[in-house]
Parts: C-alpha cells; structure tokens; sequence
C-alpha cells in the first residue's frame, strides 16, 4: 500500500479554495494525476456519484471510477476509486480557514497487487512530487477565481 499527504498554507480564502476543488472541469488545470474525465461527471458532487476518470502516476495511465465517499461543504471530500490491475486509491481533501487564507490538505492511500515493494516506494515518491505541483497550481487557478 502507499500513502502519500501533504498541508499548504494557501493564500486564498476557503470559499474560493472549495469552488475549485468541487469545479470538475477544473481538474485537469490542478489536479496533476488527473488526465481528463472519461464520461461527464455529474454538475454536484454527493455521496455516491460516480466519476470515470484517466489518470497517470509514473507515465502510467488508469482509468479510475471514482466514489464520492463523503462531501462536507465547505470542508472536505473524500473519494475512492477502482481501477484496471486491482488497484484502489481513496484521496481525502481538507480545507480549513486560516489567518487570510486557507490551510489544504490532501491525503491519498494507494493499494493493488502491482503497488508493492519497489513498485510501491516509486508510486509515493512519484506521488510525493505530484502532490507538490497540484498545491502549486490549485493556489493559483483558486486566486484567479477568487
């Protein structure tokens, strides 16, 4: 199993940060794993929806049908997936004021029989570096927004 997570101070308010984060057309500008939706996903996001998505970790594509497990507006989603070769995933998004801006968090556990070992330690280290440019690019898609 993997496990990646990272926490940004990001200078943008809560709202703005949320309207990103639960803007699915948005995705692809941010949220670096996230090639581009396979089906339309659906205008709001509750729990049970069901989005389809490509995404790519190692030069390595999926397509995942994503769950979405748990929404509470404005603070967090959660969310896991199944994709080909068994793999699972469930990523967690937090967003909590603070000062003038927001604290983020995301939190993503990976699990299959290919996410072992080796395999493993390249999926969080790949995913370690990915998290870090989607902090990046989500702060500046939400202040362009705001």
């Amino acid at each position: 199993m993997g496990h990646i997570e990272a926490t940004k101070q990001l200078s943008v308010t809560p709202e703005a940060l949320w309207n990103t984060i639960t803007d699915l057309s948005s995705w692809d500008k941010w949220f670096t794993i996230h090639e581009k939706w396979l089906q339309e996903p659906p205008a709001t996001l509750e729990p049970g929806a069901t989005l389809i998505a490509k995404v790519v970790m190692l030069g390595m594509a999926n397509k995942i049908e994503w769950t979405v497990d748990k929404v509470t507006a404005p603070n967090s989603l959660t969310m896991s997936g199944a994709g080909m070769a068994g793999v699972k995933c469930q990523f967690e998004f937090s967003v909590t004021p603070a000062g003038d801006g927001s604290q983020f968090s995301v939190a993503g556990d990976f699990e299959g029989a290919l996410i072992k070992g080796a395999l493993g330690k390249a999926v969080e280290k790949d995913g370690a570096k990915q998290l870090d440019k989607t902090l990046a690019q989500l702060e500046t898609l939400a202040s362009a927004g705001a």
